[in-house]
């Protein structure tokens, strides 16, 4: 009989548990820059991903490919939605744009919406965002930055920045003449 209502008390200690597990706050923002761009581009306002951005881009799908993201964010530039896009079709999920120029507001909608999100912006934003979401100072950073992944978890009104360097090497392919 014991064994019955231990049996009994572990599944509704087990249901209790995954019921607050779902009505917790915590969720996980991740940030990064866009992958490397095309700098002799035609369209120098929105160039494309050279060779080595569309790699490092298929790297972040990898990088984040365990992390159950619920949105994923991107600006209005081909760059950025780009580099959004490996890690949007292995999770068959869409890209929502957000305006870079309003940092602030998207700050308290990533906040209030409480979803694990990835956010694709800039080296004048990403940064400055993920400061906005911690309450600290953190500036734009260099044009030949690309590496860095900002993780902000959320709990309640608890929030850890951890910076991660992602581990990427652009193999390069030379044309061999004969």
């Amino acid at each position: 009989m014991t064994k019955k209502y231990l049996t009994i008390l572990l599944i509704i200690l087990g249901l209790q548990s995954c019921r607050i597990a779902k009505s917790s706050e915590f969720f996980t923002v991740y940030l990064v820059r866009h992958s490397e761009k095309e700098v002799g581009s035609d369209n120098y306002l929105d160039p494309v991903l050279t060779q080595c951005g569309k790699q490092r881009s298929e790297s972040l799908s990898h990088f984040l490919s365990d992390v159950p993201l619920e949105v994923i964010y991107s600006t209005n530039y081909k760059r950025t939605k780009k580099t959004a896009l490996p890690t949007a079709t292995s999770k068959d999920m869409r890209i929502t744009e957000y305006n870079p120029d309003e940092l602030s507001d998207f700050s308290k909608l990533l906040i209030d919406s409480k979803q694990n999100a990835l956010v694709v912006g800039h080296s004048n934003t990403t940064g400055v965002l993920a400061g906005l979401l911690v309450g600290e100072e953190i500036g734009e950073f260099g044009l030949d930055i690309y590496d860095r992944v900002y993780q902000i978890s959320i709990y309640k009104n608890k929030k850890r920045l951890h910076l991660h360097h992602m581990d990427f090497n652009c193999i390069t392919y030379s044309k061999s003449y004969e």
